[in-house]
């Protein structure tokens, strides 16, 4: 019965305030960032797949670093795509509740791998002569199956206590995607429980992953200090650069909900765009250029196509 009431709530999505008259326009260069993200994160996962070089665990995480950035990225095209190319900001509550879900399990999956990437460097370099006895593949593909368990058990909750909500004033989101935090700001009720809930799933997950990767990499440092090992502290450059893209918009996200003003729904949009759009836009492109041997396997796999498309 407490359900009855929410059957045909629909939702508004909201675009980019102050520039609704140009959102043909930024139809263009969003559809390029999808498509550099497709192209990019498809690229990893074919040349990981193909190439028995890269059966190893450093980039099987990378593989599932890829995939997670494919799921956002599926899951924010549509309502995107609807809103800057067809001015369609209309959303069923099912539908909202579906896209929240897989946005904050991705998330969470993504904490994980990058938290399991920075382990996987720690070993490599602290341990290196055991690190292929310590990270097996059976003790990979746990690491893979848990982290993708924690992901979907921790977003299971967010619709289903949403749910429950009656929604009888605005129905007006503040963002172009449906994120918990936003939506249980309409809320007619009591959200006590699902804040509860939203504080413990993002300590239990970023907060916990953030501190295992400060610790990796302030014994990472140690490592280097003592031995110096430049050229292997070089193989965590492009790592700390996907857990900067991820969490520092995540923190002025953050921040921006919590402690933002009326006039802050620009710099909102903003942080929400760069926390869920950029990373698996960059990913692709901060691997491929920095680490060696995937730019060299790019680079011979393109000059193979040029052959074959010549002759």
């Amino acid at each position: 019965m407490a359900f009855s009431g929410n059957i045909s709530i629909i939702f508004v999505l909201s675009g980019i305030p102050e520039l609704e008259d140009h959102q043909n326009f930024l139809s263009f260069p969003l559809c390029i960032l999808y498509i550099v993200a497709f192209f990019g994160n498809f690229t990893i996962l074919v040349l990981i797949k193909m190439e028995e070089s890269f059966h190893q665990p450093m980039y099987i995480l990378l593989a599932m670093l890829a995939k997670t950035d494919i799921g956002v990225s599926l899951t924010t095209l549509p309502t995107m795509i609807g809103i800057f190319w067809f001015n369609h900001h209309q959303i069923h509550i099912d539908l909202c509740l579906t896209q929240m879900f897989f946005l904050h399990a991705f998330a969470a999956m993504e904490s994980g791998v990058l938290v399991s990437m920075a382990v996987d460097r720690l070993i490599a370099i602290w341990n290196p002569l055991r690190y292929s006895s310590i990270l097996t593949n059976p003790v990979i593909g746990r690491i893979v199956l848990a982290n993708a368990l924690r992901g979907l058990c921790l977003g299971i909750p967010l619709p289903v206590l949403t749910r429950r909500f009656p929604f009888s004033h605005s129905h007006n989101l503040s963002l172009p995607f449906c994120l918990h935090q936003d939506v249980i700001r309409l809320a007619g009720a009591d959200t006590t429980i699902n804040n509860i809930y939203g504080l413990v799933a993002v300590l239990m997950t970023k907060g916990m992953d953030s501190m295992f990767i400060i610790l990796s990499y302030i014994l990472i440092l140690k490592a280097v200090l003592n031995i110096r090992a430049n050229e292997a502290f070089s193989t965590c450059v492009c790592h700390i650069c996907a857990v900067l893209l991820f969490y520092i918009p995540l923190i002025g996200l953050t921040v921006v909900y919590r402690f933002g003003n009326n006039n802050s729904h620009l710099l909102l949009i903003l942080m929400a765009d760069l926390y869920l759009l950029f990373p698996p836009v960059i990913n692709p492109v901060i691997y491929s250029i920095k680490t060696k041997q995937i730019r060299q396997k790019i680079d011979k796999m393109f000059t193979n196509l040029k052959k074959q498309t010549l002759r």
